[in-house]
């Protein structure tokens, strides 16, 4: 079977306290973006899991999220026979969008399919949270409050749409280093319940008034193009907000008119004439048909 992967953004990403056992917990509103990887999964007689992808830099052994997806099933279930995927990947490397979790949730799903094991959505995000705290969201899709360490989700039923402007810089991050040097005390928490009930009833000012990433006061210190897409973007005509997704680095703008392809095609030639951003994207939020 053929599966789409697709990443997300965090319209809102608060860090609550550290906790005993050095996790962090999370409030934040995670939405589904129409940018995706696809996987092309088999169910082989043959026992075993094979990857192969278009990416020459990632690696296809046991370290890969796909194989540890793919493992778990097999393990838990007793499967005897074999999997073998192919990756067609989109979605930058390293970016704060969940690449990696999104192609362990496809793998999740598509063996639950090739095996007629009959799990349900529920059962699905019980295994994959196994695998990352962002699998479980990336089973269920659409648009949630997520809270725990990320695995916690209250689905949103969200009456709102916009035209995204993703842009990466080249640098990378490390989630553990940002989580290790945040401020908790001394840093500005966005309002998840607020934009929630922005999303909720479709006002799009509520959102945007209250949008923030805590996280992003670590990394913008560390990656200066973070701060600088961030003004080419809001300096372009139709993007009404810019902000960090994830731990980053990438940098999303929001256009107010979701159909307006000029004023992104416009942006983003913008940005790529800045230099400041390697790879630039133009999608949606994207919500699952069923």
């Amino acid at each position: 079977m053929e599966i789409n992967a697709y990443a997300k953004i965090n319209i809102g990403l608060d860090v609550v306290r550290r906790r005993p056992d050095g996790y962090h917990e999370v409030r934040m509103i995670m939405q589904q973006i129409g940018l995706h990887d696809v996987l092309s999964v088999n169910r082989e007689d043959a026992p075993g899991i094979r990857i192969s992808t278009d990416r020459s830099d990632l690696s296809v052994g046991e370290d890969n999220l796909i194989y540890k997806a793919a493992k778990l099933m097999m393990d838990e279930y007793g499967l005897s026979g074999g999997i073998s995927v192919n990756l067609k990947k989109n979605i930058p490397v390293a970016a704060g969008l969940a690449g990696g979790s999104t192609d362990a949730a496809a793998t999740i799903m598509a063996v639950n399919e090739l095996y007629s094991l009959g799990l349900s959505r529920e059962d699905l995000m019980k295994l994959g949270v196994r695998i990352g705290a962002d699998v479980p969201f990336c089973i269920m899709g659409g648009c949630a409050v997520a809270e725990g360490i990320g695995e916690i989700l209250t689905p949103i039923g969200s009456k709102v749409n916009f035209k995204v402007l993703l842009a990466k810089p080249s640098e990378s991050v490390s989630t553990k280093y940002v989580y290790e040097h945040l401020d908790l005390e001394h840093m500005i928490h966005p309002d998840i319940d607020a934009i929630a009930d922005g999303l909720k009833s479709g006002d799009t000012e509520k959102i945007i008034r209250n949008m923030g990433n805590v996280m992003e006061t670590v990394t913008a210190s560390m990656v200066p193009a973070i701060g600088n897409i961030e003004r080419v973007m809001t300096d372009c005509p139709g993007i009404i907000r810019a902000m960090m997704s994830g731990s980053g680095p990438t940098v999303f703008g929001l256009l107010a008119d979701e159909g307006n392809e000029e004023e992104a095609k416009a942006a983003c030639d913008s940005i790529r004439q800045s230099g400041y951003a390697d790879e630039l994207y133009i999608t949606d939020f994207h919500y699952p048909s069923i």
